[in-house]
């Protein structure tokens, strides 16, 4: 280890001892009473120290008031180099600060608000370019050599810019009009990576691992209630159209389910009652002193009965 690295972990005595000059120097920045108790000092490198002290302020937990102070080389005077408001080992500190666009949450959109999408947002493609040449990815490159002969045998025109640019229909036979009958006149489409991310997260709201596709009696792909949509994803999804299910108005998997069912809502016959084993309406009577003739010997005595006595 160096001389001058041991020197700089030793704070200097002059500096150590301005702590005084410290308190004065943190009192003028701060408010008058925020400034607390001397709570240690560090050593920054040669006569250069930083004291540290608590801040009362409040809201600021945890916080220390640091002022560092130097001296120059043989010198005795002592002069306050900085005065700052320092965050401690336990101080309570703010959360990192997140850009709004990743602070954004499904949900958090409300009237009026207007959420700009990304350039370079990979949920989204470039759609059809309006360009002569479409791009070799594109839907319409297939058709590119059949509508060039249309164009040449029906003495068509092929449409400058873009569709979403045009103000007027475009005419018949034309790459734009092409477009706008395959619904490509937009300026970009869902990529694989959107289509992906989007079933996924319906797959996780409504699919079949819920707990309430788990107990439904039949998946959504034989419910009439299920409306079908077009595209890719028709293939796994569907619009529930039950307004008494709880995934109304809301994309569902195929596979998905609930008590709603169209095949399963069949409402069962009211159980016919029992007929009742004792009869409620019958009185029977019951006398309070029994009959004449119940007992093993008749209530008349005769000559046989007197010798054996009464049951």
């Amino acid at each position: 280890m160096s001389a001058a690295t041991t020197r700089s972990r030793t704070p200097d005595r002059l500096c150590a001892e301005a702590v005084d000059l410290a308190r004065a120097a943190a009192e003028e920045a701060a408010a008058p009473g925020v400034v607390g108790e001397h709570e240690g000092l560090v050593s920054e490198g040669d006569r250069v120290v930083t004291h540290f002290f608590a801040c009362r302020e409040l809201g600021y937990r945890g916080w220390r008031w640091a002022v560092t102070v130097a001296r120059a080389s043989r010198a005795k005077l002592v002069t306050v180099n900085e005065s700052v408001l320092l965050p401690g080992p336990d101080a309570l500190l703010a959360p990192e600060w997140v850009p709004w666009s990743e602070r954004l949450r499904p949900g958090d959109m409300g009237p009026g608000d207007l959420l700009p999408t990304d350039a370079e947002d990979l949920r989204l493609e470039p759609g059809y370019s309006g360009e002569d040449e479409p791009a070799p990815n594109s839907t319409v490159a297939s058709v590119t050599g059949e509508l060039a002969e249309l164009v040449e045998a029906e003495d068509a025109e092929v449409a400058a810019g873009s569709p979403a640019d045009l103000t007027i229909a475009p005419a018949r036979g034309s790459i734009a009009s092409v477009a706008e009958e395959l619904g490509m006149r937009r300026a970009r489409v869902l990529s694989r990576y959107g289509l992906h991310v989007a079933a996924d997260r319906w797959e996780e709201a409504f699919g079949a691992k819920t707990p309430m596709a788990q107990a439904a009696p039949a998946s959504c792909v034989s419910c009439g209630f299920l409306a079908r949509i077009g595209g890719s994803l028709g293939q796994a999804f569907g619009v529930c159209a039950n307004e008494f299910s709880p995934a109304d108005g809301r994309v569902v998997s195929l596979a998905y389910g609930c008590g709603g069912h169209s095949e399963a809502a069949v409402m069962p016959r009211p159980p016919q009652p029992v007929p009742p084993r004792i009869d409620e309406t019958r009185v029977d009577p019951f006398p309070l002193r029994p009959a004449a003739d119940s007992g093993s010997v008749p209530a008349t005595e005769d000559e046989s009965s007197a010798e054996l006595g009464h049951s």
